[in-house]
């Protein structure tokens, strides 16, 4: 059967008229394999179905029309000349990285491990699910009240793999919209709503659809989830009840229905009050009805929650004929949800659910597929592997039956107008002002470049600063206690010998304030300063080329040539140093202030020691200089 060319046909809101969007479809061939029991309402060969339509629709063609069978001969002649560029190989290659089709990609997704699916679930929950069997199921459970309650959700053989299956597409499809290479992903095998953190539920095991927000939540900063089944998602509003990253928004069946959660005042709690919205519907709504409330309200959340992603789940149990629904949308009116989401622009995440008619599941997903890829599909079924379930008619029709509609408009008004203005008591999502975000070079980026290496220049200026200094000692060595205008003898005889060498920081050196360490040095420079001010003026200059430039300038001293005034100086230094001694020790002082004798004295030792004991000799007994 041909496709109809979309190009050719009118194509309502939001498809073919919007620019083509990148899809990516994920499936795994093994989840038709599967089975609840016999008479189990839940078949995931439903799933097989859609798959199949979907091929035979031509969704998944690959680029190449004319591209060879790789099993066999295609369009070359059994008995041509090989030639070396086969186009053969072209294609098997092709085949080999993964099907690239006209309207979007097909993966094959990996199974979720253990540790994925502990992201949200609990260790023994998911141990439980891995080793239950149907044999041990009784013994597991406690006779069916632990984990896997009533006979809703029975322990089936290969559970643990369905699960993997499962929460696996919707990991990479969440995975594949973060990293930006697709705008839309499609997980029909997802959409299990209704698992709890430590229990199955209501045919759902594992919650892929908390798995996937997770996941979205690493780059998005909010994330928006739709419903359309016909039973309240409980499980994805209850793990987000009291956040307010994830918004949840659920049309649903209301009143003596499973899971008989839903009402329009629950609205979260704590920081979440307000971004729960729950929309609760009565029988046999139908299309005209159902979207005078989807879209006025999606349209308000839109505005006010402003969603990085959005996380669609399209139940198809809200279709006619449902045998375990009671709604009554047609194939459009449950297509035009997908085609409204589409329309906003905003990364979708798809994902399959509820659904009990397999036939019209099939036809469902199909037609939401190709909405998505923005193609517009004939009505006539192509010849597939299960067209014997879609007679008598073989169209891509669900039709509506005959069901009263228990959903006045006053009704569905005040539902409408309370939710409403609920959303309007929220905050606005939050922005943020944009700038300019300076930039580093790539060596920096790639590790060639460290950020010591920048300060080189630097650090070599303080580096001839410290030599400059070690010279002006006489002892060689450096001292915190020293300053440019510190003229007092470096001999070990400094108040904290433990941080002589401690090398103060530039920031110290250069703040512009004086620190602690030249508060003493500077009070003897200003007591020099009255004794000598011309010797101060160079001793300025000398501080304004502390690394040595200017030649011309000689080494300053502390003395001059005369000795006006030497004594008196040399006395003060010495009483500043023997801490107030009475009776300091007779020196004798020759020309240029040199210490020529002092005299030996039977005085003990000193504060800081720098007095030899009875009968010994000084230190200074050898000529030096003060300075």
């Amino acid at each position: 059967m041909s496709v109809a060319d979309p190009s050719s046909s009118s194509t309502a809101e939001g498809s073919s008229n919007q620019p083509s969007r990148r899809v990516a479809y994920y499936y795994d061939q093994d989840v038709g394999n599967y089975h609840y029991y016999l008479g189990h309402p839940m078949k995931p060969h439903r799933i097989r179905m859609a798959h199949n339509l979907i091929v035979n629709y031509g969704l998944a063609d690959e680029v190449e029309d004319d591209a060879p069978e790789v099993n066999g001969e295609g369009k070359r002649e059994l008995n041509d000349v090989i030639q070396d560029n086969r186009p053969e190989e072209k294609f098997i290659k092709n085949s080999l990285r993964g099907s690239r089709s006209k309207s979007m990609q097909v993966f094959r997704p990996h199974r979720a491990t253990k540790s994925e699916m502990t992201r949200f679930h609990t260790d023994e929950y998911i141990e439980f699910l891995e080793n239950v069997t149907p044999e041990t199921a009784e013994a597991m459970t406690g006779g069916g009240v632990r984990c896997l309650i009533g006979e809703d959700c029975p322990a089936f053989e290969g559970l643990f793999e369905f699960c993997s299956i499962s929460a696996g597409g919707s990991l990479g499809a969440a995975e594949r919209l973060n990293s930006g290479a697709a705008d839309i992903a499609i997980n029909w095998a997802g959409g299990l709503h209704h698992a709890k953190k430590t229990d199955a539920s209501g045919f759902c095991y594992i919650n892929d659809i908390v798995l996937g927000i997770l996941e979205l939540l690493r780059i998005h900063p909010r994330v928006l989830y739709i419903d359309v089944d016909v039973h309240h998602g409980d499980g994805v509003e209850e793990a987000f009840y009291t956040t307010d990253r994830v918004m949840t928004c659920s049309f649903h069946r209301f009143g003596e229905f499973f899971p008989g959660t839903g009402d329009v005042r629950d609205v979260g709690m704590k920081r979440g009050k307000g971004y729960a919205v729950n929309v609760p519907l009565r029988d046999g709504i139908t299309d005209e009805s159902y979207h005078t409330i989807f879209k006025p309200v999606i349209q308000h959340i839109m505005d006010y929650f402003r969603p990085g992603a959005v996380v669609l789940q399209m139940g198809a149990d809200s279709l006619s004929g449902d045998k375990l629904g009671g709604f009554n949308l047609t194939l459009n009116g449950h297509g035009e949800c997908t085609k409204f989401v589409k329309s906003f622009g905003v990364p979708v995440m798809m994902l399959g659910g509820g659904g009990y008619t397999t036939k019209n599941v099939a036809r469902a997903w199909t037609n939401e597929t190709a909405v998505m890829c923005g193609r517009e599909l004939p009505e006539d079924l192509p010849y597939n592997q299960y067209m014997e379930y879609y007679g008598p008619r073989y169209k891509l029709e669900v039709l509506a039956n005959n069901t009263d509609d228990h959903n006045p408009s006053e009704y569905l008004d005040k539902i409408r107008t309370q939710v409403i203005e609920n959303l309007r008591n929220l905050p606005h999502a939050p922005s943020a002002q944009m700038r300019q975000v300076p930039s580093q070079s790539i060596s920096r980026a790639i590790g060639l470049t460290k950020d010591i290496d920048e300060n080189d220049p630097e650090d070599e200026i303080d580096l001839r600063v410290r030599k400059y200094m070690q010279r002006k000692q006489l002892n060689g060595g450096y001292s915190p206690n020293s300053s440019d205008d510190d003229d007092i003898p470096m001999n070990g005889d400094s108040e904290d010998d433990s941080s002589a060498f401690a090398i103060p920081g530039r920031s110290r050196r250069q703040a512009g304030q004086p620190t602690r360490r030249s508060i003493i040095p500077r009070q003897i420079s200003a007591a020099k300063r009255h004794t000598n001010n011309n010797e101060y003026d160079s001793d300025d200059d000398e501080d304004q080329d502390p690394c040595g430039t200017n030649n011309k300038k000689k080494k300053r001293s502390f003395f001059n040539n005369s000795n006006n005034g030497i004594k008196s100086n040399v006395n003060l230094l010495i009483k500043k140093k023997l801490n107030g001694i009475s009776n300091p020790i007779p020196i004798t002082i020759g020309q240029n202030g040199v210490v020529e004798f002092w005299k030996e004295s039977n005085l003990q030792p000193g504060a800081n020691g720098i007095i030899a004991g009875a009968g010994g000799i000084s230190r200074g007994e050898s000529p030096m200089s003060i300075s």
